[in-house]
Parts: structure tokens; sequence; C-alpha cells
């Protein structure tokens, strides 16, 4: 994705440079006044480029020969302190700069992040530095750092590059502090769902906690990794089309194959929009995705993007994408640069892809869709903090069930479930079920917690993995699976459904009770350690009685949909209990974005 940075309330380059003579106690002669216009005219390209090293050497030689007051050099030297995440120093320089603090200028940008970033505590791997806020988000740690160095592996491997030094990622809090460090509004990230954004050569990632479901947040990492891979590659030369459908088809090499982002839901949405011939055209999915006018244009967009990359992949393999960056860089226009990587004009691409588009098994009819990020503040009847999940009984989970017998009989069924006539409403559950099928995550859910209580373990995990076809990683599904299996003993299988679980929603104490038993199972005794301190952190027990927790876990006679989950303290909630999956990642922004 290009990067538009603004320069709103900032000099600009040209008038900057007017400023140059003014600095020197002597007026500089014409060949060191151009040499320094230059330098600054590179180090300014390099920004550009996503190239902050060959910004910081081409400022080098500047602070060599001009006086240090100079205010283009204060500008030049606060933009790059910047981009190396050094907020404190930028903030100074540019204010020593003269820029204008307002929204949309730098020197605003260096302020908002330093206030936003600063108690953030600090974790490290080879290639990474990951900075989140104090609190539960220090679950998030080892496991982020795993899903990046997946990924920096597989992008290696698949386009040979890797990000000199370590690559910055931060975490914020909410959507309102993922406006503030970016250049989007909040109005833009409530439209489209946006919840990271690549820019200003670092990652910058929403917390799960902000979002009513959780969200896809280890995908999200690494399809943000992508955006900041191809902008350095390429010299930032890559269009919009062409970057989101690179991040969104690569986004999961951390943990497989690329290719796997595209889930049952956003396939009929595409199948609908290609039946009305309402598809996003490339061209207009420029500057951002994130700018689109509704979440639905969004998603329709990245479904477009990612079968133009599975189709060129697919003819050309990891060669074809490589080819299409290196032309890119090398000043082709996106057309030569496919036409390169395709060996056909771009016209038939296009016309190809389409046909490729159109054979896509796409279901019959609309699946709700799972790419949607509700906000915690905007969710409606969500579980209220530290309280427990217990039967998950609730009576706003059937809103998303269209078809009104189908409703009838599922909140019937729970009407039943909330007065102990498990087996009456196992019945009912099961006609709701027979009607929609694997359409609804809620309608599934509810009757695999009805076969649960009622011991019909090989219904309900049938039912279950049903559901898992048709939404794929949702946390509730997954977490409701796993119980089955640890119930079984089977603890590989059971380890598989509680990380996939974790993918979308970490911040579930059930989750990390349940991997502190399965580890000690399995004789991870590291693992185990690293759930043990998950759990307590979320939950408030010492370690030892999250020991004790998870021993405990399943109840030995008879409740096996009953989780036994102790109450997390005040700032970990449990996940609302409507089964839902969060979302994927739309929204680019210049640099990358994603939802």
């Amino acid at each position: 994705m290009r990067s538009h940075h603004t320069h709103a309330g900032v000099l600009g380059l040209c008038a900057l440079l007017l400023a140059i003579p003014a600095a020197f106690a002597q007026p500089p002669d014409a060949s060191l006044k151009e040499e320094v216009k230059q330098r600054l005219g590179k180090v300014e390209q390099s920004l550009d480029d996503w190239d902050v090293g060959g910004a910081r050497r081409e400022l080098a030689e500047v602070e060599k020969r001009v006086p240090s007051e100079l205010e283009p050099l204060k500008y030049f030297q606060g933009r790059v302190s910047f981009e190396e995440g050094q907020y404190e120093d930028a903030v100074t320089l540019l204010e020593g700069a003269n820029i204008e603090d307002k929204p949309g200028s730098y020197l605003r940008l260096a302020k908002d992040t330093r206030a936003i970033t600063k108690d953030h505590q600090r974790a490290e791997s080879d290639h990474f530095i990951f900075f989140y806020p104090k609190g539960k988000d220090e679950v998030l740690v080892p496991y982020a750092l795993e899903t990046l160095e997946a990924i920096h592996r597989a992008l290696k491997e698949d386009l040979g590059w890797t990000p000199p030094g370590k690559v910055r990622v931060e975490v914020v809090n909410n959507a309102r502090e993922l406006s503030k460090v970016s250049t989007l509004t909040e109005k833009q990230i409530r439209t489209t769902g946006t919840i990271a954004i690549c820019k200003f050569n670092k990652l910058m990632v929403t917390s799960p906690k902000a979002v009513a479901q959780g969200y896809d947040w280890q995908d999200t990492l690494a399809h943000e990794y992508v955006h900041l891979v191809v902008s350095q590659m390429s010299h930032n030369t890559v269009p919009i089309w062409l970057h989101e459908g690179i991040a969104k088809f690569m986004e999961s090499r951390w943990r497989g194959k690329g290719g796997l982002a595209m889930t049952p839901s956003t396939q009929a949405l595409l199948g609908k929009r290609v039946k009305e011939d309402k598809l996003i055209p490339f061209d207009k999915m420029h500057p951002s995705i994130a700018m689109l006018p509704t979440a639905e244009d969004a998603a329709t967009a990245f479904a477009e993007v990612f079968y133009a990359i599975d189709y060129i992949h697919g003819t050309k393999g990891t060669q074809g994408l490589r080819t299409v960056l290196q032309e890119l860089k090398a000043g082709q226009s996106d057309k030569k640069a496919v036409e390169a990587a395709t060996g056909m004009p771009f016209p038939l691409f296009e016309k190809t892809w389409l046909s490729y588009v159109k054979k896509q098994p796409f279901p019959q009819e609309l699946v709700p869709r799972d790419d949607r990020v509700v906000l915690k503040e905007d969710a409606k009847g969500a579980q209220k903090e530290g309280e427990k999940k217990g039967r998950e009984i609730s009576f706003g989970d059937f809103a998303e069930v269209s078809e009104v017998p189908a409703r009838k009989f599922a909140h019937l069924g729970e009407l039943l479930r909330e007065r102990n006539r498990v087996k009456a409403a196992a019945e009912e559950y099961a006609r709701a079920h027979k009607l929609v099928g694997d359409k609804y995550e809620s309608v599934s859910n509810k009757f695999a917690l009805a076969l649960l209580e009622l011991r019909r373990l090989d219904e309900a995990e049938s039912v279950l993995r049903g559901s898992l076809r048709m939404h794929p990683g949702s946390p509730s599904t997954n977490v409701h699976l796993g119980r089955i299996l640890l119930f079984r003993k089977d603890y590989p299988k059971a380890k598989t459904a509680y990380l996939e679980a974790l993918a979308s929603d970490p911040f579930d104490p059930e989750i990390h009770l349940a991997l502190t038993r399965i580890h000690g199972a399995l004789g991870e005794t590291a693992l185990a350690t690293r759930t043990r301190g998950a759990a307590s952190n979320l939950t408030g027990l010492k370690p030892d009685d999250v020991d004790r927790a998870a021993q405990a876990f399943l109840r030995a006679e008879g409740e096996l949909s009953e989780t036994n989950v102790p109450a997390s303290s005040p700032d970990a909630p449990k996940p609302a209990s409507t089964p839902a999956k969060p979302a994927p990642k739309p929204a680019p922004e210049p640099s990358g974005i994603s939802r």
C-alpha cells in the first residue's frame, strides 16, 4: 500500500530549504547550498521509500555541513527520530523547527504517540520489539513474538527480504488511540472496522480487549508485517490493490501456507457482489480501503484483491509475486508489473481473474459475516466485567437469525435450557439447526451446549465441527470443542482447539486454564509455566491456585458444559456468550491497514 504521509501544519520542503542561508553566520556558497538541498531531498525521498536507515545516513552528511540550529535540519531530524520510535527527541526537534502543533502535523503525531506509549512495557525477540500497555496485554507477548518470528521466516523464504534492524510493534488500547497514532479518523476506523495499521516504519495494532468478541489478532500481526516488507523491498511503489492483495494472501503464512484467509462468509459476500455486478474497481481502492464508504465495500475489496494474488500465485508461484515487486521497484506501472509476472496483457489478466473469481465455490446463500469488528463500547449485551461464564444463557444471541421459524425454535430452546429442561431444549435447538444448518454460530453453539449437558458428546462435536467449517476460527466454537476433547483426554486435539480460540480471544481465562492442564499432561513444562502466568494475570489467582483451578477445570460428573472458571479481576472481562468470529482485516491506509 502506498504511503501518503500528510503534511498538514508542516512547512513544505521548498519553504524549509529557503531558511538555509539565514542559518549561516556567513552566506553559504552556491555549491554548499545546492548540496544541502539535494541531500535533504534525498532524506525526504528515503522516508517516502520506507528506507529510514538511508534517511539517517543522508542526514548525518548534512549535519556535518550546516549549523545545528537550522530549522530544515531539525525538521528532518524530528521526522527520522519519529520513525525510529524516539518520540521525546522527535517532539523536541519538531518544536525547534517551529512546526505547527495541529491535527495532521508530525509534531501532533509525535506528541500523541509519546503520550500513548510512554508507560508501555517492552519485550524483544530476535527481529521484533513489542510495546504493550501494562496489565492484561502481557498475555499477548509470547504468542505475538512467535507469530511475528514465524512470518519473518516465511517472507524471507517467499519474497527474499528481511527488514534491517528490529521491527517496532505498538499495541494501543482502543480505536481512539489508534486514530491518534495514525492518520485515520475514528469515524473511518469504526466504519470499516480498521483494527491495525502499518505506517511510520512500524506496526500499530489494537488490543483484542477493545473488541467485543476479540478478533484474529495473530493473523492481523502477520498481515501488517507483510505490508512492512512489501513497502520496504519495493521502495513503497506498490499500489494499494496489490499491497492489500499480497498482505491478505500471505497473512496465513505464519501458520502454514498462504491463501488460507478467505472465509465462507466473505466468499458469500463476494458472490453476491459478483452476481449484482457491484465489484470495486482496483483504481477505486486508492488511496485506502479504509476510506471506502461502507464495511461491506471494504470486505468486498479485500476479497477481490485476495483472489487477484491467489491467481498470480497459483499460476506463477512466489516468483510471480517477486516479479511484481521487482518491476514496481524498477519504476514500472502496476499494469506492466502484472503483465511481466503473468505473461499476459493486463486486460486479459483482468478478464481471466474475473473468470477465476466466478468459478469460486460461493455459498448458495449469504452467511452472516464474521469479518466484522464490533468495538466493546458499541456492543450490546456483552458479558459484564467479572461475571462467570456459567451455562452461557443469553436471549439476544438469535437476533442474527433471519429465518423466523428457526429463531422461534432457538428462542424456545433457550427458555427451556434456562429452566433446566435440557432434553426438551435440545429438541428445539435441533429443529432450528435442521432449518438453518451451520449458517449461524449462535444456533450451532447453543445446540452443542445442550448436547454437552446431556453428555451426547459425539453429536455435539459434529455440530461444532460443522460450524467451524462455515465459521473458521470462532473462539466460542473452539472453546466448546476444546471442552469435549479435554474431557476425553485427547490432549493434542484439545490443545489445537484452545490455541485456535486464543488466536481470536486471548483474554478468556478458560483458554489459559485449559492449556495449563493440557501442557502439563503433555509434559510441556515451559508452555505450562507460560499459561499458568497468563491465567494468574487474568484471574488474579496465585500460580499455585491456578494449578488447582486447572485440575478442577471440568467437573467429574455431569456438568461438562459449565466451565467453573473463576471470576477474573475487574480488568479482565470474559467473552460475551454469543458465539461469533471476529474479523479478518480490512481497511488499509496508505501504508497498510487491517481490520
